[in-house]
């Protein structure tokens, strides 16, 4: 763990990079999924994920919360006047959950061409294993490195004299402990509780249900693997292994079908083999859903508040996380996703049941000693957290079922129409 007692270490600790990743469908001007061919050809910033008409914007990497939620904001106004410009205008819907889906085939597999076929190919493989329908859940991941130079001061401090051997242990003791404590952001960043009665039944499109749960595509309605994985985190070797294993054994058609919350990985593509090969770079969080009250889809407190967890995380003795560890931990994120967490318990390392409430405000209270020592800012930001788990009325899930909740879709796509045409009129203001 990060020697953050040492004031050497603890004058860098929130240093390190960021970047961001977010997913949007794009829908037609009465709501149809769009059938188009993805706008965006060649664009590093503008890709797709699952579906031809599902946008994945990714910023580059910045030193600053700050500024990669800039970047993602301005790539995401150009997306959207890049859209209102098509010959049959286009919106991005800006919620996790989809509008209505009207059959299987009306969500389009992502289409890739000549070296790149073998994507389209997981993607109709996935297709068959899982359905279309949970591929139409969106939302946002981050990415987190530590500063190097943080790297190096704490091994100066804990006279270490191997960096890949301490970056390594690093991330994957994080991971660890972000699978027993991660579910505090499921649980504070959850904002899709309405869905489309389309989504279990197509001949009722239109019609609004309210699933019971604060986060869909988090909950056990969302997109999880049909096991609980067990990996070894004892070392990055063994690690790999653990997640190879299962696609030599058929459980897995990739790596990268491993749908957990949290990814170790390496700079490039999400590869097993060169993560083992080059040594963890950063860590992904995958359970933000989209925040449709921001212009970016993700609220920079949130991102902030990951930040500060995770390096509280890396400062603390890291958990155990045996084979039975990790299956109580999974169904504690998936508890996290409801919307009422007064009936809900986290499930502790010792078995003891505690309402997901009041384990989560532990956590930040815990979280607010051990910063007590920091800018005022970073104070006031875990209260604004804090606030969320304390008054229900203050989580965005509830927010969205209040504004939503009469008609998701009808009232949905006019404010993803708003949305686009305010965004518009800020590119115009800025061109000269």
């Amino acid at each position: 763990m990060i020697h953050a007692d040492d004031a050497y270490v603890r004058d860098v600790l929130l240093h390190g990079q960021f970047g961001l990743e977010r997913e949007s469908l794009r829908l037609t001007q009465d709501g149809r999924f769009s059938h188009a061919p993805h706008p965006f050809p060649g664009d590093e910033n503008i890709v797709r994920d699952f579906s031809e008409n599902q946008t994945e914007i990714n910023t580059t990497t910045h030193r600053s919360i700050d500024d990669a939620v800039r970047e993602l904001t301005d790539v995401d106004r150009r997306l959207k006047a890049e859209l209102a410009r098509l010959p049959e205008p286009e919106v991005l819907w800006p919620f996790s959950n989809p509008p209505v889906i009207r059959g299987e085939y009306d969500i389009p597999i992502a289409q890739f061409y000549g070296t790149l076929q073998p994507k389209t190919a997981y993607r109709e493989y996935l297709s068959e294993k899982y359905g279309r329908f949970l591929m139409t859940y969106s939302g946002v991941h981050v990415n987190f490195s530590f500063s190097e130079e943080l790297l190096a001061r704490d091994r100066k401090v804990g006279g270490i004299y191997d960096p890949a051997r301490h970056k390594n242990r690093l991330y994957l003791d994080l991971a660890k402990n972000l699978l027993e404590y991660g579910w505090i952001l499921t649980a504070v960043t959850a904002a899709s509780p309405l869905l489309d009665r389309s989504f279990y039944d197509p001949a009722h499109p239109g019609e609004t249900i309210f699933s019971g749960m604060a986060s869909c595509r988090c909950s056990e309605l969302g997109y999880w693997n049909d096991f609980v994985p067990s990996l070894d985190y004892s070392g990055l070797e063994e690690y790999g292994k653990s997640i190879l294993r299962y696609v030599e054994e058929g459980w897995l058609y990739q790596p990268a079908e491993l749908y957990y919350p949290i990814r170790l990985k390496s700079y490039g593509q999400n590869d097993v083999r060169a993560l083992m090969a080059k040594g963890i770079s950063h860590i992904e969080l995958r359970m933000f859903d989209l925040n449709p009250f921001t212009e970016s889809g993700v609220d920079e407190r949130d991102v902030r508040f990951a930040h500060l967890l995770m390096v509280y995380l890396s400062c603390i003795e890291a958990v155990r996380m045996n084979k039975l560890d990790q299956i109580r931990a999974a169904a504690n994120f998936k508890k996290a996703a409801h919307y009422d967490l007064s009936i809900v318990k986290y499930v502790t390392p010792s078995g003891r049941s505690v309402p997901m409430e009041e384990a989560a405000l532990s956590v930040v209270e815990s979280m607010q000693e051990f910063y007590r020592d920091f800018p005022d800012e970073i104070r006031e930001l875990l209260r604004f957290e804090a606030q969320k788990l304390r008054d229900p009325t203050q989580r965005l899930a509830y927010a969205v079922r209040e504004q939503f909740g009469e008609d998701f879709f009808g009232k949905g796509l006019a404010y993803a129409k708003e949305r686009q045409n305010s965004d518009v009129r800020i590119i115009r203001c800025q061109q000269p």
